[in-house]
C-alpha cells in the first residue's frame, strides 16, 4: 500500500507545524483561539476513546465538523481493540478530516494499563496488526501516528519503527521521551534524528519545544519535517507565527503583556456556558496559567498568587496586577528557568 499525499501546508517553503493534541485543551474553541493568534499547519483533535461500546464523542467531533479556521484536521483515536479502532476510523472517514491518526504514547496510567495509547509500545506485534487493519480501512486518507521512545526504554524503538514503514504510514509525530518519562527529564533529540533517517514518510519533532529558538534547534538538530508544540502553545499562543518568523530569520513581533491578558479574557469566554459552576472555571484557566505564567515573571509571583487564587474576580484580579500595570512589558520569548 503506498502512502498518501498530506494536506497542503501554509507555507509550502517552510517545515511544518502542528499542536498537539491534548486532551481537555485541544478542543474546537481552543483551536479558533490559536488560529487567530496565527495558524500552524495542522491541528489533532483531542482523542477519540475506543472500545466495544464506544460511539464517537459529540464534542471532539465538533472540532472536526464545525471548525472553520481553514487548516487541515486529523482526528486522533486511542485504544486497542482492531476491529473497533477499524470500525471508528472508517466513521471518521465519514467527516472532513485531514486523516486519521493513531495514539501510541499517551502516559496517563489509567490509558496505558489497558494496553492503548503508550500500553501499545510494549507489544509491537499488536501495533503491526493495528497499523495493517487501519492502512486498509483507511488506504484513500492519510494514516499518522503520534507516540514516544519507548514505554520504559528504548528497545522496540527500531521495531516499531520497521513497521511504520511496512504499513506506509504517512506521517509520525515523535516525542523524544519514553512513556514512563511522562514530560520529565532531558528530551532525546538524537532519537528524533535517527528516526528521520530510519523512517520512509516526514517527523515532526515533539517535546518541550518552548520557543521559536528551540523549534529552529530542534529542527536543524533532528532534520525532522517540522515540528509539534504542545503545552508550550498554551502558554504561549503566538508560537507559531514566532516559529515562522524566526525561520525566515525574521526579528519576532513582542507580545505586549495585555495581549496576554486579551488571550486570557478569549479562554474565559469559552467557558461561560451556565451549566459550567465557577470553581470549574477558575480550574481550567488555572490549566492555562500554569504555562502563560512561565513567560509573565521571571521571580514566580504571578504563579504562586495566580495558584492562590479560589474565585474567579479574584484570579483576575492577580492577572490585572501583573499583566496591565506597565503597558511596556511584553511576553519572554521563552519559559524562564528555574521557576
Amino acid at each position: 500500500m503506498s502512502q498518501v499525499s498530506l494536506p497542503q501546508s501554509l507555507h509550502k517553503d517552510l517545515p511544518l507545524t502542528a499542536l498537539a493534541p491534548m486532551q481537555d485543551v485541544t478542543n474546537l474553541e481552543f483551536m479558533k483561539v490559536i488560529a487567530d493568534y496565527g495558524s500552524p499547519d495542522y491541528f489533532f483533535t483531542e482523542y477519540f476513546r475506543v472500545n466495544q461500546t464506544s460511539r464517537l464523542n459529540r464534542s471532539i467531533l465538533a472540532a472536526i465538523t464545525q471548525n472553520d479556521t481553514g487548516r487541515p484536521v486529523f482526528a486522533q483515536m486511542i485504544g486497542e481493540s482492531i476491529p473497533d479502532l477499524v470500525r471508528t476510523a472508517k466513521e471518521l472517514c465519514g467527516y472532513n478530516i485531514a486523516g486519521i491518526d493513531l495514539n501510541m504514547g499517551c502516559p496517563a496510567p489509567r490509558i496505558y494499563r489497558k494496553k492503548a495509547g503508550g500500553g501499545l509500545l510494549l507489544s509491537p506485534e499488536k501495533v503491526d496488526r493495528i497499523l495493517a487493519q487501519l492502512r486498509s480501512a483507511v488506504n484513500a486518507r492519510p494514516l499518522t501516528v503520534k507516540m514516544r521512545l519507548g514505554f520504559e526504554n528504548t528497545d522496540n524503538f527500531y521495531q516499531i519503527l520497521d513497521i511504520i514503514n511496512r504499513h506506509s504510514v504517512d506521517l509520525l509525530s515523535l516525542h523524544g521521551r519514553t512513556v514512563l518519562d511522562r514530560y520529565h527529564g532531558p528530551v532525546k533529540y538524537d532519537l528524533i534524528a535517527e528516526a528521520v533517517k530510519h523512517v520512509n514518510c516526514p517527523v515532526l519533532a515533539n517535546g518541550n519545544i518552548n520557543s521559536a529558538a528551540q523549534a529552529l534547534s530542534v529542527l536543524s538538530h533532528t532534520g525532522a519535517a517540522g515540528v509539534m508544540v504542545g503545552r508550550w502553545a498554551i502558554g504561549n499562543p503566538w508560537i507559531f507565527a514566532q516559529i515562522r518568523q524566526a525561520l525566515r530569520c525574521e526579528p519576532i513581533t513582542p507580545v505586549p503583556l495585555t495581549e496576554v491578558r486579551n488571550y486570557i479574557e478569549r479562554l474565559c469566554q469559552t467557558l461561560k456556558a451556565p451549566n459550567i459552576p465557577e470553581r470549574a472555571r477558575v480550574g481550567y484557566l488555572k490549566l492555562f496559567l500554569n504555562y502563560i505564567a512561565l513567560s509573565v515573571d521571571s521571580q514566580g509571583h504571578f504563579l504562586r498568587l495566580m495558584r492562590q487564587a479560589q474565585a474567579e474576580v479574584e484570579l483576575f484580579q492577580i492577572c490585572d496586577r501583573f499583566l496591565l500595570a506597565d503597558t511596556t512589558q511584553t511576553l519572554a520569548l521563552a519559559p524562564y528557568s528555574g521557576i
